[in-house]
């Protein structure tokens, strides 16, 4: 039987992702992924000032804790109530908790200690792979494919996609910055989320196709 368009896509990117984050993985395991992440690391931190401080801490905040429940709030008030949409508020919700859940499970299962060295902030837990990185890839990525039809105009579908991507790198960049994760942290989140959300997606995609037949 042949797979609709959109499964076979998504299987292609899900295998991409599966296979970029044992790639990194195996990397961090062997310890051979540490001359890249001393590099990075000293570029991004190479650039430290008060100014980009204070910016890098304000976009680690929107990452996590009382921010990113204000965010959720909104737009689960905004899916639910505005455009009347339960079974995408359930996507929404999927995808946010399994990408908690997933992100608990695999710093269980990796044990990797975070950096020691220049740290701006406190941080604790292990950081393999990075929680807000995580967090944000599946929070803005949710976020597009459920309001991208929504938008009529190509220069508003433009805008919702340069926020979203300009936020979720941020994010990822400010954990770097203030020393509490290394670049393949940031990195496998963000390939570990992206396995999560386009299987979420394709789960929900295929209910609907059958729903509506």
């Amino acid at each position: 039987m042949r797979l609709p368009q959109s499964l076979s896509r998504a299987f292609v990117f899900n295998l991409l992702f599966t296979l970029g984050f044992g790639v990194v993985a195996i990397l961090v395991g062997d310890k051979n992924i540490n001359a890249f992440d001393a590099s990075v690391t000293r570029y991004i931190q190479g650039k430290e000032s008060v100014e980009w401080t204070r910016v890098m801490k304000i976009f680690t905040d929107i990452g996590s804790g009382v921010p990113v429940v204000i965010i959720t709030i909104i737009s689960m008030t905004f899916i639910h109530y505005i455009l009347h949409h339960r079974r995408e508020l359930v996507l929404f919700i999927t995808v946010l908790v399994g990408s908690e859940i997933l992100n608990v499970v695999l710093k269980a299962i990796f044990h990797r200690e975070r950096p020691t060295v220049h740290r701006l902030i406190s941080e604790s837990g292990f950081g393999f792979p990075s929680g807000h990185s995580m967090g944000a890839f599946s929070l803005y990525g949710a976020l597009v494919f459920l309001l991208w039809k929504h938008i009529p105009v190509l220069w508003g579908r433009t805008l919702l996609i340069l926020i979203s991507v300009t936020l979720i790198l941020a994010i990822g960049i400010s954990r770097i910055y203030l020393g509490v994760h290394y670049p393949s942290d940031v990195f496998a989140g963000y390939l570990a989320s992206g396995f999560w959300l386009m299987t979420s997606i394709s789960v929900y995609q295929r209910f609907m196709e059958r729903f509506h037949h």
